[in-house]
C-alpha cells in the first residue's frame, strides 16, 4: 500500500476520555520527563497525586502537540509557551463572543 492509499482512523476525544501518563505519552511519543517539566511549568494540569497516578483529558493532546511545536520549531522556553497558549485560548473566547453578538444582533 502506497503513503497515498492510507486509510487514517481515529476516535474523536473530549473531555470525559483520560489517558494515564504511560498511554499520554505513548500517544504524542514523548518521554514521560518531559511530561513532568509541562506540568511543573502549569502547562498540564493531571489528575493524581504523583506521575504513577496522573491522568491527563485527551483534550491535553493537542495542548502538548503545540507546546511541541513552539518549543521545537519556534525555540519559545516553556514561560512562554504558556503566555501564548493562554492568549491563544482568551482570543478563541473573545472570537466565539463576536460570534454570538453578531448573530444576536442580526436578528
Amino acid at each position: 500500500m502506497t503513503t497515498s492509499d492510507q486509510i487514517l482512523e481515529g476516535q474523536m476525544l473530549d473531555e470525559t476520555v483520560w489517558l494515564e501518563c504511560s498511554d499520554f505519552c505513548a500517544t504524542l511519543q514523548i518521554e514521560r520527563r518531559w511530561v513532568v517539566e509541562l506540568v511543573d511549568s502549569g502547562l498540564l494540569e493531571p489528575r493524581g497525586e504523583n506521575p504513577d497516578a496522573w491522568r491527563f483529558p485527551a483534550s491535553a493532546l493537542a495542548r502538548v502537540r503545540s507546546t511541541a511545536r513552539l518549543v521545537n520549531d519556534l525555540g519559545v522556553n516553556l514561560a512562554g509557551v504558556a503566555v501564548i497558549l493562554d492568549l491563544l485560548e482568551e482570543r478563541r473566547q473573545l472570537l466565539a463572543r463576536l460570534r454570538q453578538l453578531e448573530r444576536a444582533f442580526e436578528e
